[in-house]
């Protein structure tokens, strides 16, 4: 465990090769993003009006079950911790008890959508108006369309009501747009906001053929996508059928799960309707962080594996259960330019079976092919084509004989065990300078007596090297010291630069200096204040007495501003910056960045004096340089 204090992983990065990229790191050095922004347009999915021939041509189309789901209030906080542990090398979640993914079976499962047919493709659109006027019967105005993508708010204000004796071919423009406007508020939601792209409008241009396509391989594909673009360090939104991730989540982990107010045992098809309706439970604190410690802790007897075994066999429709062999396919998943692989070998316990060492992921890169209107994307991705035409000839299968044991050995080693820091930064800095100066004791003291002389150069370069590590954590360690006590005081902080910069007006130099403390609720803090030249060096506290020369300086005329400087050095080597480079309108330096305690003092027209001069005290309360210590 001690390992993973400092390095949380991967050991071995023949796996996650993209870990500079990801997230995580970013979360590990302190660099906070914060729950991302969630797009699904789904709130206002019910306010369209079907007619039963409406009803009849979208169970055609194959989305007779995923229109009976409704909006799902999203938790924006679940949904951004599972993200910190999605990672696109592999297509998976890495968790401390393996990997776990979205699959096929779950999408068929969940959504009711079709996992095995043809591939959602076709031809790419920069305008919208020839494909909207042949299949739609009209255009939008150019208000509503950006590129090749029109807006959702259009398709509703224009479609959402039928007549029920309009003729057959007004009809089917209505459904068209019905189904544009749910796979764009859906499986297919960008983060855009409120836009879908018109290419999946000719897939709905025949009824029945349409029918054929594996819409739910397109949906799984667009999500992988989605969760890989949103584990970036760089990215802030997450799109994607969203509700799928949630409800996936909610049947396979034990964090974040709702209590149902109603018989779990009797579960509608499709399976994401168990989540519908009011639910209940604890909701308060369960933020970002709640979730990221949930999952940087997870246990074994917190997954479910096989949630859907105890499911009543009757309610799954017979067209998926003959499908979901494919479920267990290692394949590719096309949904237009959007080819991303499905590797279920990879999870093998969420089929029932053991897992094993998987077999290396082959790379491959990413690129959004459709950039040109009217191009046809067959023929520009043949491999991912052809990969997903022998779906049904790479079905991976468990081995009874495997032991678990070498798996998460292995896996130990390749994975991010943990996205959140056991400890905070400040307390791991403190260890880590313990440390240091431990090494350095040894060093200074180890008897080279018998030693050749390669041994005597690597105590010689070994003693170089850490004292060296100690001198430039000086200004880090001062840095340091306050990291425990900014969250706990980020408001008042703000509130004292105001007061601060609200005071520090020009002074005229018979004004009185003023000294204010940096915390209002301390008042007992460290206080080094001069006037008219004095210096309470009581304050200053220092240990050993190793400084070689600590000196305040001061630079300034009378009738101007005084400029003030503050120069720290040990062994020559400054330490602190003037206070000019902070903000000229504050008498107090600029220590309060570092800790709760002021270093003020009035400006003075005496010679610079050295504090080396004055009375030395020793302080528990320090930050320690080697062999000595400053108070901040």
């Amino acid at each position: 465990m001690d390992l993973y204090v400092t390095n949380p992983g991967p050991i071995d990065e023949s796996v996650l090769y993209d870990q500079d990229k990801h997230v995580s790191s970013a979360v590990w050095e302190g660099q906070e993003r914060g729950a991302l922004r969630c797009h699904e347009h789904t709130s206002k999915l019910d306010q369209w009006a079907l007619t039963p021939k409406q009803l009849e041509l979208v169970h055609k189309a194959g989305f007779g079950y995923l229109r009976l789901i409704p909006a799902i209030s999203l938790d924006n906080p679940l949904i951004s911790a599972l993200v910190e542990r999605w990672r696109r090398e592999t297509n998976t979640f890495h968790l401390n008890v393996g990997e776990m993914t979205v699959t096929l079976e779950d999408v068929a499962y969940l959504l009711g959508l079709a996992i095995d047919g043809e591939p959602v493709m076709g031809v790419t659109y920069t305008t919208c108006d020839s494909v909207c006027e042949k299949l739609l019967g009209k255009a939008p105005d150019s208000g509503y369309t950006s590129g090749g993508m029109v807006k959702l708010s259009w398709l509703k204000e224009s479609f959402s009501h039928c007549p029920e004796d309009a003729p057959m071919e007004e009809i089917e423009c209505h459904t068209r747009a019905y189904l544009l406007y749910l796979v764009g508020s859906t499986i297919f939601s960008t983060t855009t906001g409120n836009k879908v792209p018109v290419m999946y409008l000719p897939l709905f241009e025949n009824f029945d053929q349409a029918g054929k396509h594996a819409w739910g391989a397109a949906a799984l594909s667009f999500l992988y996508r989605a969760l890989g673009n949103a584990s970036l360090k760089s990215q802030s939104t997450v799109s994607g059928c969203l509700t799928l991730l949630q409800c996936w989540s909610y049947y396979h982990l034990d964090i974040g799960r709702p209590k149902l107010n109603q018989d779990p045992f009797h579960v509608p098809f499709p399976l994401v309707l168990k989540w519908k309706g009011k639910q209940s439970g604890p909701t308060a604190n369960r933020d970002l962080m709640f979730y990221r410690k949930a999952l940087d802790s997870l246990k074994s007897c917190d997954v479910e594996w096989l949630p859907y075994i105890n499911i009543d066999n009757r309610i799954i429709p017979e067209d998926i259960k003959s499908s979901l062999i494919v479920g267990r396919s290692k394949t590719m998943l096309i949904c237009f330019d959007k080819a991303e692989r499905h590797l279920p070998d990879r999870c093998l316990r969420q089929y029932g079976m053991n897992q094993s060492i998987p077999e290396d992921v082959q790379r491959w890169e990413r690129k959004s092919r459709g950039v040109d209107g009217g191009v046809d994307l067959s023929g520009k991705m043949e491999l991912e084509l052809n990969e997903w035409l022998d779906r049904r000839l790479n079905i991976v299968e468990g081995d009874e004989g495997v032991e678990e044991s070498e798996y998460m050995q292995w896996y130990m080693k390749i994975t991010r065990r943990f996205v959140g820091r056991l400890l905070p930064l400040s307390s791991e800095f403190q260890r880590m300078h313990a440390a240091l100066r431990d090494i350095a004791h040894i060093a200074d003291t180890v008897s080279t007596q018998g030693m050749d002389s390669q041994q005597m150069e690597s105590v010689t370069r070994i003693r170089y090297i850490v004292h060296e590590c100690l001198r430039d954590q000086v200004g880090t360690s001062m840095l340091v010291s306050g990291i425990p006590q900014v969250e706990h005081r980020k408001r008042i902080r703000g509130k004292e630069r105001v007061r601060r910069k609200s005071i520090g007006k020009r002074k005229r130099k018979d004004d009185p200096v003023q000294c204010q403390a940096t915390s209002e609720g301390d008042p007992d803090q460290s206080q080094l204040c001069s006037a008219a030249g004095e210096i309470d060096y009581s304050q200053l506290c220092l240990t050993d007495g190793e400084v070689d020369d600590l000196q305040l300086c001061h630079a300034g005329s009378a009738g101007v501003d005084a400029q003030l400087h503050t120069t720290i050095e040990v062994d020559g080597t400054p330490l602190c910056l003037p206070t000019d480079e902070v903000d000229d309108t504050e008498t107090c330096i600029g220590v309060t960045e570092v800790d709760d305690s002021q270093v003020c003092h009035a400006a003075m027209k005496d010679e610079v004096q050295a504090v080396s001069q004055s009375p030395l005290e020793t302080s528990e309360d320090v930050v320690q340089h080697n062999s000595y210590s400053i108070v901040v």
